[in-house]
């Protein structure tokens, strides 16, 4: 199929190329399309006798052009193969770099898993913190940057295992060698609250119904808590600085950061699973 494309616009690129290059081929075009008009415009009677006569021209045509343009790519075939190539690049590329998600925009590069994280893989099992009262999610300044986040999913016990396990284990990193409390503002998201908030816009998600991990709990959006309040705002110097901090701990434990995106999403960690997105 890719081959079929890149030849279909090669010879597309090349008829075009004939029609600015050849002026007789325009004139020819013009005056069988203009002769067509004038045939068809005749009485019924003549219709078919104008009709054949036209085809019969524009296959006259259509060979005269055939046999020009090979003779210009016979001229020039170095040109034609350096304008192949370079009209393949971008499909390659986009064929090899694309993956099978939409918004996946950074691929984490394996990171050296500090002490405590590797106490995940031998299974240790850590509790679950405690979740913040539902009036931390509803503050003016929580509900400025999510509006929606009153209303989402933060029960630890519909994601995934193992992303749980590593979760939790960058909360405990962060609690213990930085001093930051940790809590999840959304985990598990359902295909109907998916497609709600890709609605909102762009610059909320760009993401439909399973085209996001949320929908398979391998995903999670977190943030700070501070003297009792969420803190989610990255204006903040001291939540960018924990951000930084939570990026570095989650690629550590093998779970990508949205921060690295083009789109950043400083709170957002996800597991990725190969063949899981739409």
């Amino acid at each position: 199929m890719l081959l079929f494309f890149v030849l279909m616009v090669f010879l597309l690129s090349c008829g075009a190329a004939g029609l600015l290059l050849f002026p007789s081929a325009r004139m020819t075009l013009l005056a069988s399309a203009t002769m067509l008009l004038r045939r068809c415009s005749g009485g019924v009677g003549r219709q078919w006798q104008g009709a054949w006569q036209t085809l019969r021209q524009l296959a006259s045509w259509a060979r005269s052009a055939l046999h020009a343009l090979w003779t210009f790519m016979r001229r020039h075939l170095v040109l034609m193969l350096a304008a192949l190539v370079l009209m393949s690049v971008p499909v390659l590329l986009a064929l090899v770099l694309g993956g099978s998600t939409m918004l996946e925009g950074f691929d984490s590069e394996g990171r050296q898993s500090n002490e405590q994280v590797l106490a995940l893989l031998q299974g240790e099992q850590l509790a679950l913190p405690a979740a913040p009262p539902p009036l931390a999610f509803t503050t003016l300044e929580v509900v400025q940057i999510r509006p929606m986040l009153d209303s989402a999913n933060r029960n630890w016990q519909l994601l995934d295992p193992g992303f749980s396990r590593r979760l939790l284990q960058v909360f405990r990193v962060m609690r213990e060698q930085h001093g930051y409390q940790m809590a999840i503002l959304e985990g598990y998201r359902s295909p109907e609250r998916q497609n709600l908030l890709a609605l909102a816009g762009s610059g909320v998600t760009s993401a439909r119904a399973f085209q996001s991990y949320h929908q398979f709990g391998l995903a999670a959006d977190c943030g700070f808590l501070r003297d009792g309040k969420l803190l989610i705002s990255e204006k903040d110097p001291w939540a960018m600085r924990g951000y930084r901090l939570y990026g570095e701990v989650a690629e550590a434990a093998g779970l990508r950061w949205g921060g690295r995106w083009a789109m950043m999403d400083f709170g957002h960690v996800e597991l990725l699973q190969a063949g899981r997105l739409r």
